[in-house]
């Protein structure tokens, strides 16, 4: 059996924040960008990894979640517990250095700077636009 993941999905509030944040800081490439009525979602990635993408979607976009439910999500968001994404680089502490250096502008914000982890790991983390927490862990 040969199984790939190919999308994965990720909240947000803002697409033009969002845009900032994933293509002009994190220097993914935009793949789709699709609207219908006031909502868009955006398909990034980064350009080393063509098949593997992310779907920054309007999470209240499904009409089954109740006024509720929406709300919780949003409040889940903004202390950025409702979903997280986990990336990699070769060198944290380089990539560290140039988000932290632009990530006001970007809309986001630092959370822990590069760590060594008692699980093996050199890692740091940062919030995106809609309070989503990012992960940036370094492989060997």
């Amino acid at each position: 059996m040969d199984i790939n993941i190919c999308h994965s999905y990720l909240p947000h509030t803002d697409p033009e924040a969002s845009l900032r944040f994933y293509r002009d800081l994190l220097g993914f490439e935009v793949r789709k960008d699709v609207g219908y009525e006031a909502m868009r979602w955006l398909t990034i990635g980064p350009p080393s990894q063509p098949a593997v993408s992310v779907v920054l979607y309007p999470p209240l976009a499904d009409p089954n979640i109740s006024e509720d439910e929406g709300r919780t999500i949003l409040e889940m968001m903004a202390k950025g517990t409702f979903a997280s994404l986990m990336l990699s680089s070769p060198d944290v502490d380089a990539a560290f250095e140039k988000i932290q250096a632009g990530i006001d502008a970007a809309g986001g914000e630092i959370m822990s700077e590069p760590t060594d982890q008692d699980w093996g790991m050199r890692d740091c983390s940062f919030r995106d636009p809609a309070g989503n927490t990012i992960r940036l862990q370094q492989i060997k």
